[in-house]
């Protein structure tokens, strides 16, 4: 279950946990600060929950606003669909709107693109090589090519090789 915490701006209150929208709307309502002020405003933080779902608050930049989308995505979506997002908004620079399935964006789980190149070789992306003359391709060479187009990053400690479309 994932626990945020409503931090007010408000230097005169104190904040709260919550892990719902609901929870939110109850506990602030009845939020006040010292001088029995209703306190309006908050600084959403993730406080707990899985590692995918801080990488997803993070690419949600979690807020006051989105908190509620973040925890109904959190909570429904699976780890690919979450991966996907943390990679189209924090790396490729869509918007957080976006539908996670609908990203054109090529994903793969590997350690290196040394590795991708290898992958690529195997499934034939550049044609029928021989057997005889695979051991002399230069896989770092094409490795630093494919650098050119995909990037790594390491996201909820999986390592992840992308393209974004």
């Amino acid at each position: 279950m994932t626990q945020l915490y409503a931090q007010p701006y408000n230097i005169d209150a104190i904040g709260f946990y919550f892990t719902s929208e609901e929870e939110f709307q109850e506990r602030s309502n009845a939020n006040r600060d010292r001088f029995g002020q209703i306190v309006e405003e908050y600084e959403i933080q993730f406080i707990d929950g899985e590692t995918i779902d801080a990488e997803l608050a993070r690419a949600f930049e979690l807020s006051q606003c989105n908190f509620g989308e973040f925890l109904e995505s959190s909570e429904n979506w699976n780890d690919d669909q979450k991966i996907r997002f943390v990679i189209a908004v924090a790396e490729c620079g869509y918007d957080a709107s976006i539908d996670p399935d609908e990203v054109e964006i090529d994903i793969y789980e590997l350690d290196s693109l040394t590795e991708l190149a290898e992958q690529f070789i195997e499934e034939g992306l550049f044609g029928d090589i021989p057997d005889r003359l695979r051991f002399y391709l230069d896989l770092e060479a094409i490795a630093r090519d494919l650098s050119m187009d995909y990037t790594a990053a390491t996201i909820a400690g999986r390592r992840i090789i992308y393209r974004c479309g």
